[in-house]
């Protein structure tokens, strides 16, 4: 019997980095400064660690984990122990995610990662561009052995196992503009350029003035961020997407669940935000029968019938 396998769902076998580094300046979107960031090649190990370049009088690095997010309100927020901190991480963690970058240096002179046009887009494109280097160790996953849900009113987020990472995102708004709406999707990088990337974060009319007086959002605008009022978007060149907003959904869930590592499980949400994502994902560590880390086999053990068509992966990925 010939079996079938779509060689875009394959996970990733070894370690990434960068293959050089990469740069960009833009405005964070709830402080309104200018920050510059550049991320950098990292060696076997290292993980993803944002280095705060504006800070010399006490440790000044944060790694990425799931211990380390200290806020979830509007974003992801991380900090270490000296209460250096850096906000707003999900849509560049999504495009690393994405891309299986597992190891990189990330220099930034303020706390928060700049808005850019409040989608992962332009992150990924820095990405591909500095190129993605396989490195020689395995790649560490967390696979989901058994089911964990979360719940919180009418908001829900489940994590089954699976083979590799599945989103199934919904969302249901009051505004006619955004209403119900529901995606699925394994993000590898090309299905994330595809359908994921360029989808903009996005607020509600109601929700700006109040992020406003709160001394948030001030660097929100039309130019990176969707904001809708009832049954209109108020953006003057409309959506990129009649579905963007759970696209948009999807991007913060792939960028939080990277908080957490790679992940091989089917990851459903209902009504949810940065909160709940992370509530799932505590959750599923909290219960040690829940997962376990995970190396994966190599693209020479796959059947006979499919070794053909996962040649240029081992290419790219050599066999351990």
């Amino acid at each position: 019997m010939c079996v079938t396998i779509d060689v875009s769902i394959i996970p990733i076998q070894r370690q990434a980095t960068l293959r050089a580094p990469a740069a960009c300046d833009g405005i964070a979107l709830h402080g309104g400064h200018h920050v510059h960031l550049v991320m950098k090649p990292a060696p076997v190990g290292t993980g993803i660690v944002f280095i705060r370049t504006d800070i010399s009088t006490c440790e000044n690095d944060i790694h990425v984990r799931a211990d380390t997010v200290t806020d979830v309100k509007r974003c992801t927020t991380i900090a270490n122990y000296a209460g250096v901190g850096v906000s707003t991480i999900e849509h560049l963690m999504a495009a690393l995610s994405a891309s299986g970058v597992d190891n990189v240096f990330i220099e930034i002179d303020g706390p928060e990662v700049p808005a850019l046009d409040g989608s992962s887009e332009q992150f990924l494109h820095m990405i591909e561009n500095a190129g993605v280097l396989s490195q020689p160790a395995p790649r560490r996953y967390i696979k989901v052995l058994k089911s964990v849900e979360v719940q919180v009113g009418e908001a829900y987020a489940r994590i089954d196992p699976h083979h590799c990472l599945h989103l199934d995102v919904t969302i249901d708004f009051a505004e006619a503009a955004i209403g119900r709406q529901r995606i699925e999707i394994e993000p590898d990088v090309k299905a994330f350029r595809e359908r994921l990337a360029s989808a903009r974060t996005f607020a509600r009319a109601h929700e700006v003035v109040a992020l406003r007086e709160a001394g948030l959002s001030l660097g929100g605008s039309y130019d990176n961020a969707i904001v809708v009022d009832g049954d209109k978007v108020l953006n003057p060149g409309g959506l990129r997407f009649s579905d963007e907003f759970v696209r948009h959904k999807a991007l913060d869930l792939l960028g939080d669940m990277y908080v957490g590592g790679p992940l091989l499980g089917r990851v459903t949400t209902v009504r949810a935000g940065h909160a709940l994502n992370h509530q799932l994902l505590l959750a599923l560590f909290a219960d040690a029968k829940a997962w376990k880390f995970a190396h994966l086999a190599t693209a020479k053990s796959l059947p006979k019938s499919v070794t053909t068509s996962v040649s240029r992966l081992e290419e790219a990925v050599p066999a351990l």
